[in-house]
């Protein structure tokens, strides 16, 4: 029995990993959960799975939480109450879900206490690869990717030796303006970019994926997760989104790992690795899939891709700085502020505003990402 601490509990990704846990009884317990403010439907889940200790990172939230709760479950609140739940004895998985940058510090505590890490929360690898990998190595831990694209890697790399890695290949559905005209872009609407044809995922996702920045971030990611240059990690759109990503090996053969789009397929084998356990669900029907399709990206018209990987070969504090200019744009386009074609406007001027650090520690990267969206701000 292994006891899992969801941070970000009320999100996709958390909700999607309840699902599992409770199909899995007698391989997983739940014994913390964190939300940021959503506390009804955190205190249903309480009802439903009796953690040990919640975390609200809004301390008002907390506040009301405690009035309402027994004394049988701990209410912590703020980063450092998420820094103590990841601290515990009685948690052995953390499932990193946090959205954005919050989910760096409370990574970098888990791994520091030695727990293994089921990680959805890729702006933590993309601000600070360098730093968490070699955590990992010092500490000893196993950091597993809930992400499709890189659960699909590491499946199709099972049994196989890295030397014999040529590249790795990123699907990626396009999102929903695949066929929309570029010059149409300054009159997309929120709930226009909010409409994901294939994924249900939370909003600031949904938008990195209209903007593909989402797979551009992706790449960073894999470079970590993978030790591969950014000239070995390829993306091809694929709209069916049944394949999730291929390995080409140096022979010229192809692994690719299929399945429908459903976050409870990685979530699941992120917590069983290198195991499998049963789980009910759809399955593909080849005599009904009519066709697979793939092609390029257009990197000109979704500029923030091409973003990314120019901010990979920078590396240092740069990625850091994309980061925080793209949380920033994302959620000023969502509060209607900005129009959906100045997002990556934005980030291209606070990476070329940005005075970059070479080897990054801590302190540098946290640096980084306020004096980003302080500049990104005032821009707006």
């Amino acid at each position: 029995m292994k006891n899992v601490a969801i941070l970000g509990s009320t999100g996709s990704i958390g909700r999607n990993s309840l699902e599992v846990i409770k199909n899995l009884p007698e391989q997983f317990r739940v014994t913390y959960l964190t939300a940021n403010k959503n506390i009804d439907l955190l205190q249903k889940q309480i009802a439903q799975v009796h953690p040990r200790g919640v975390v609200v990172l809004d301390p008002c939230n907390a506040s009301v939480l405690r009035k309402v709760l027994d004394e049988t479950t701990e209410v912590h609140s703020g980063e450092e109450g998420l820094l103590e739940v990841v601290r515990r004895a009685d948690v052995d998985i953390v499932i990193s879900s946090l959205v954005g940058f919050a989910g760096l510090a409370p990574t970098i505590e888990a791994v520091k206490h030695r727990k293994t890490v089921a990680l959805a929360n890729k702006e933590t690898l993309v601000v600070a690869g360098q730093l968490i990998t070699s955590l990992v190595k010092e500490y000893r831990v196993r950091l597993v990717p809930i992400d499709s694209e890189h659960s699909a890697v590491m499946q199709c790399l099972v049994g196989e030796d890295p030397s014999h890695v040529a590249k790795l290949i990123l699907t990626a559905s396009g999102g929903p303006f695949l066929n929309r005209p570029v010059e149409d872009f300054d009159a997309i609407t929120v709930e226009e970019a909010l409409n994901h044809p294939n994924w249900s995922m939370g909003k600031k996702i949904t938008i990195d994926s209209a903007t593909l920045m989402n797979k551009g971030l992706e790449v960073i990611e894999a470079h970590w997760l993978f030790d591969l240059p950014p000239e070995r990690i390829e993306v091809v759109i694929h709209p069916q989104s049944i394949i999730h990503s291929m390995v080409e090996f140096i022979d010229g053969s192809l692994k690719a790992q299929m399945g429908l789009p459903d976050m409870k397929i990685p979530i699941q084998y992120a917590l069983t690795y290198p195991a499998r356990s049963p789980m009910n669900g759809r399955r593909i029907d080849f005599a009904e899939l009519s066709s697979m399709t793939f092609f390029k990206p257009d990197r000109k018209k979704f500029r923030s891709l091409q973003i990314a990987y120019d901010v990979l070969s920078l590396g240092g504090t740069t990625p850091a700085a994309m980061n925080a200019a793209n949380e920033v744009a994302v959620d000023a386009f969502l509060d209607r502020k900005i129009s959906f074609k100045r997002i990556p406007e934005l980030i291209e001027k606070a990476i070329v505003s940005h005075k970059g650090v070479s080897s990054p520690d801590l302190k540098d990267i946290v640096e980084t990402d306020a004096s980003t969206r302080k500049y990104v701000r005032s821009l707006i």
